[in-house]
């Protein structure tokens, strides 16, 4: 019996999250399989990938052919890596300690790598974020403006408005009442000289 190492594909519409299986090369897509090896959803950033390591080193190592998709899968989790040089120890090339000790230093470098991914994708959305609260506040204080300059009257007109009514206003209040008090003070000056007289 051929055997594939192939993704099913579940969740919803536009949102998809699959299960990497080992099946029957004959089976449908989403049918019957053998063994699930993991799930793989591609809607994170990076990817989330789980995988049980060792089951599928074993049916790597039994012949099992992975798609595409999935061969990248295995490749990123260094189940094909481990397999290459497992096959280095079959053949002589080195001892099973030479063969560990590569692929711990392997596994170290790849996990460096991703975190700084990780890193890097953080740092990313924080500062596009600082940008957007800098054109936010931008625009605001330009709306702001905008709003001001609407409110105020125009700056020829108040000035004129403002300066002519004082001007006339002063002397006007000024006059009448100095004029008014000395003809009061007179008026009943003048009622009193009549009397005495």
């Amino acid at each position: 019996m051929a055997t594939k190492i192939r993704l099913q594909r579940h969740g919803k519409k536009g949102r998809p999250f699959y299960h990497l299986v080992v099946a029957d090369s004959r089976a449908p897509r989403d049918g019957k399989f053998i063994e699930r090896l993991g799930s793989y959803n591609p809607n994170t950033n990076p990817a989330t990938i789980d995988l049980n390591f060792e089951s599928a080193l074993h049916w790597v190592q039994k012949g099992a052919q992975p798609t595409d998709t999935a061969r990248a899968i295995l490749s990123y989790k260094g189940v094909l890596y481990k397999k290459h040089l497992l096959e280095g120890v079959k053949k002589g090339a080195f001892d099973e300690a030479a063969a560990d000790a590569k692929f711990e230093e392997w596994l170290k470098a790849k996990e460096a790598k991703i975190e700084s991914k990780k890193e890097g994708l953080t740092l990313s959305a924080e500062s596009a974020r600082k940008e957007a609260l800098a054109a936010e506040s931008k625009r605001k204080a330009e709306i702001a403006k905008a709003v001001a300059a609407k409110n105020t009257p125009p700056a020829e007109e108040a000035p004129e408005a403002e300066e002519a009514p004082a001007v006339e206003e002063t002397p006007a209040t000024e006059a009448p009442a100095v004029e008014e008090a000395p003809a009061a003070e007179e008026a009943p000056a003048a009622d009193d000289a009549e009397k005495t007289e």
